[in-house]
This record gives structure tokens, sequence and C-alpha cells, in this order.
């Protein structure tokens, strides 16, 4: 069936996700083929010290990214979406979105990007003796138990971003088991927040008194695959301000980023794994069985099907990289030059790799934000050098390509050089891998092994979560989702891999010597700033 047809008959699939900068919506045929999409820009906000982003940003901003889509389906085929085959929606994982009796947002939404909860984090690891990271829900929660946040007996329910979009537009209050790992930790056996985890937390809080459990407040968890309700009438309005869209349509479980991702590089398989670079970063690799030893720079959540997935997350990646960009663009205009912002991208990042393989001595830290993975709460971007340094733009391009992943690597070090866990080959998707080679080949440098790029890396996870809602209606009886990735979604695709040479693999570790040794000028700079 051709494109113009599907979207006709209402059979097209729809993924949306929200990340950190824009929102995107994909439309997928049967096999997973991207038909259409449309898009939102969008920023967070620094309110009362908290990183955020309005309910109204969250609506605007979804009704206003499924209109560009409708927009571009009626200039491409000349019809206007009426009905669907299914949904499926997705956002930045972790985050604290805690509700009333009524459904009434009780605080802004905390966004992962906050570093405010390490007295939580750290009490909730040593309790658990599992690893808390800080802008995991718990961990918020846990932090305005502490606080003594008047909000608190007031939970009835809390949530991801995801979870909160899902339930607006279905009225079911569930989680994908990837998202809800970033939630409470997942038992991988049962498919569900661990049992035994719940009572020692329900024992840490037992002298408050609150009026709820918080088996009662989170999310019920559901798998791949499995079906998570249907778009509602009122749903419909909030995502179609036109109102041509019929409500009933299937939705599948929502899940975060960090789920589509490896959904969008085929790495659910046991022993795969995958890169994520954008706003932030983050690393995923497939594991057998959870690791043994406890490493706080180190995450345990799982696959969209509940396996183990050992995870480095850091919170900065090429937001400086944009910022610098930003900074070139306005000296071109400045001289009288009108530059196309993806070109330039394309050669600031292609200048990088002529560049000295150790940048030539120049350093730079990313940290818009704070860093947990190399110990910061906070964050001042910084870029420093000596007068010996060799400081031309090839090398000043690389250094921020390196300093994008170089918290990354600290973790994923500890993962393959402590854990001895293998990795074989990485997928790597997102914004940082955009230009050919460049990403690539750093990323390859800083991980020391093989770094593919799908074709359709590009379309990230607004098309991992619309796949995720096509296996909802579309797997055979029992068909596992790594089968249904392999067979349907990537029978036949194509794409490119690059190992880095030796030289590059050794200019990186240069670098991350004198960027570790470097950490105590990013702590001073903080102190200062």
């Amino acid at each position: 069936m051709d494109a113009k047809t599907l979207i006709d008959e209402g059979k097209s699939v729809l993924g949306i996700e929200f990340g950190s900068t824009r929102i995107k919506a994909v439309l997928v045929d049967l096999n997973g083929n991207p038909i259409a999409s449309g898009s939102h820009e969008w920023e967070n906000e620094l309110l009362d010290g908290i990183w955020t982003y309005s309910e109204d940003a969250i609506w605007n901003g979804l009704s206003e990214c499924y209109s560009d889509l409708k927009k571009n389906v009626k200039e491409q085929y000349g019809v206007t979406i009426k009905n669907l085959g299914a949904i499926g929606f997705s956002a930045m994982m972790h985050g604290y979105l805690p509700f009333d009796a009524n459904d009434t947002l009780l605080v802004p939404f905390r966004t992962w990007r906050n570093t405010i909860t390490e007295e939580a984090a750290d009490k909730l690891t040593d309790a658990l003796n599992f690893n808390i990271p800080q802008r995991w829900s718990i961990s918020h929660l846990y932090q305005a138990i502490l606080n003594g946040e008047a909000h608190v007996p007031s939970i009835r329910h809390f949530t991801t971003l995801a979870g909160f979009v899902h339930f607006k537009l279905s009225g079911r209050k569930v989680l994908g088991v990837g998202d809800a790992s970033g939630m409470f930790p997942i038992d991988s056996k049962t498919g569900t927040y661990d049992d035994a985890m719940l009572s020692t937390f329900e024992s840490m809080i037992e002298d408050k008194n609150f009026p709820w459990k918080i088996r009662d407040i989170l999310p019920e968890v559901l798998s791949a695959g499995e079906s998570a309700g249907s778009l509602t009438a009122e749903g419909a309005k909030l995502l179609d301000k036109d109102g041509d869209l019929a409500s009933g349509i299937p939705m599948c479980p929502p899940e975060g980023d960090a789920g589509t991702g490896m959904v969008a590089t085929n790495s659910v398989k046991v022993e795969t794994g995958n890169i994520s670079a954008g706003t932030s970063v983050f690393a995923m690799i497939v594991l057998k069985e959870n690791m043994k030893n406890l490493h706080k720079e180190i995450d345990m959540v799982t696959t969209p099907t509940g396996d183990p997935v050992a995870m480095v997350h850091c919170n900065n990646c090429t937001s400086e990289i944009n910022a610098w960009v930003r900074l070139f663009d306005e000296f071109g205009k400045l001289m009288g030059q009108d530059f196309d912002r993806g070109v330039l991208f394309e050669k600031l990042y292609g200048i990088a790799l002529s560049g000295d393989k150790d940048c030539g001595g120049l350093v730079s830290y990313n940290y818009f934000s704070g860093e947990p993975v190399t110990g910061f709460s906070k964050g001042s971007p910084l870029f420093f050098r000596s007068a010996e340094d060799s400081f031309t733009l090839p090398n000043f391009m690389r250094m921020h390509l390196y300093s994008a992943l170089a918290a990354l690597k600290v973790g994923l070090d500890i993962l393959t050089v402590e854990e001895k866990v293998s990795v074989k080959k990485m997928y790597g998707h997102g914004g940082f891998f955009k230009t050919p080679k460049a990403g690539q080949t750093i990323a390859s440098a800083a991980i020391g092994s093989p770094v593919c790029v799908m074709e359709t890396a590009g379309e990230g996870g607004a098309w991992g979560i619309a796949v995720l809602a096509l296996y909802m209606i579309s797997k055979a009886e029992s068909q596992k989702l790594d089968a249904y990735l392999e067979d349907v979604i990537f029978a036949g695709s194509t794409g490119s891999e690059l190992l880095a040479d030796q030289a590059d693999i050794d200019g990186f570790n240069t670098f991350m010597k004198k960027y570790v040794d470097g950490l105590a000028v990013e702590k001073a700079a903080v102190e200062i700033m």
C-alpha cells in the first residue's frame, strides 16, 4: 500500500518524542519506514533554581509538533490525517511530576537536568545497595520528603514526562518498563518494580505516616507489545487542535528516550549497545544479568522488554558546541555572511578531524549543568589552555567534540575495565552523529570499539517509539521484540561502520589525562562563578 493510501485509510503509525530541545513526530508505514515528520523547538527554563518546562509549553509544544506533521502530510500527500493505526509517546527519562487526587500537578516538572537530590540519591543507594542516580524519580520524591516539602502528603500519583503525556491522552497511569526503570529499580525476572526494594523504601519513610504507599503512587509497568489503552476524545483534542483526529486509536506503553534509542539502533539484544548523543549523552549495553558490583557512575535500567542494561548517563553533551557554533554564526553575520546553520555545523565538525589527535593540549568542560559522573552538582562551561598549546580552529573543534564525550568515557571505562563488560560494537544516534565521519570517529576513539550509524539514526527516538507502537499492533504471536526488529524493521538495512585508528584512540586517552587532571580547575570555576 502506498503512503498516501495508508494515511488516508488511517493505517499509518505515529511516534512523538519530547526531547530536550525539540519535540519530534514521525509517521511510519507498516514496515517501519518513515513517511512524514514534524517538529517543534522548545527550551527548558530555570525557575527558582529548578530546570523545568511549563504545562503550557508541554501541551502547546505537542499540538504545534502535530500541526507541523499534519501540514507536511497535506503538502506531501494531499490528504489530512483523520485516523491512525497506533500512537506511541516517549520523552526524556526520569524527572518528577507529582499529582494529587484530582490529577493536578503539585509542583512544576523537575527535569532530569536538575542535580538537587544528592542527599536522597546517596541515602537510597546505600539503603537499597543499588545505584540510584540523582535524576531518578524516586530520588526527587525522597528529596522532597527529606526537605519536608508541603506537597508530599497530597501525592496520589507520580510519573515521568512520557507517562504524563500518555495519561492525559489515554486516561491510563502506565509506563513502559524501560521508562519505569528510571523511576524505581526493576526486577527483570518479574518485569516490574523490585518488591524487596519497595519494602525497604516503605520502611525508610514509615515514621512520616503519609496517607499513601509507594506501591500505590507508582505507574503500572507494561512491557513492549502490550496494550496501553487508546486515545480518548479529550486526548484527541489536545493532540489535534483542528479536531480532525478520531479517538479510539490504540496506544503503546510510553517509553523513555533510552528505550527508544535502543529500538532506533537495533540494540535490544544481549551484548549489544548504543550511544545517544545530543543535549545529553548516554551509552547503554544490554547485559545477561545485573552487575555484581555497585558503581555510582553506572545506572541499571532495562530494555523495553525488561532485560537489564548498564547505562552511563551524562547531563551535558552538545550544548557547548552549539554555543560556539552560534558565536561563529554571529561572526559571519558581522562580516556580511549569512551561513546556513547545517553547513556551518558540517564544516566545523569536519575540520575537527584535521586537528592534532590530542587537540594540541587544549581542554574544555561542557558543564552547562552538574555532571554527577565526575562529581559535580553544578557546572560552569570552561575552556583553558597554556601559552605553549597549539590554539588552532581544527584543534579547538576537536577539543569540543572530545569534551562532549569525556564524562561518558569516565563512566564507560569503569564498565569495560573494572567490570570486564565486552563492547563488540556500539550503534550511534543523535545530533552528534549527523555530520558524516566526525562524530563516529570521535565516539569510536572514546570507546575503543567500532561505531555503526544506521540510515535511520537521524530519525531518533520519535521513530523508535513509532516502531514500538507498530510492534504492538503487528507482531506475530509470541514474537519477541529483538526478532521483530531484526526480521521486519532492520531487514536489509545498511549502515556506516567505523573504527578509529590507534592514533585517534591514543590521542583521546592523552586528552583524557589532562581532562581528569584539570577537573580541579573546573571545580574552582564552579565555586568562583
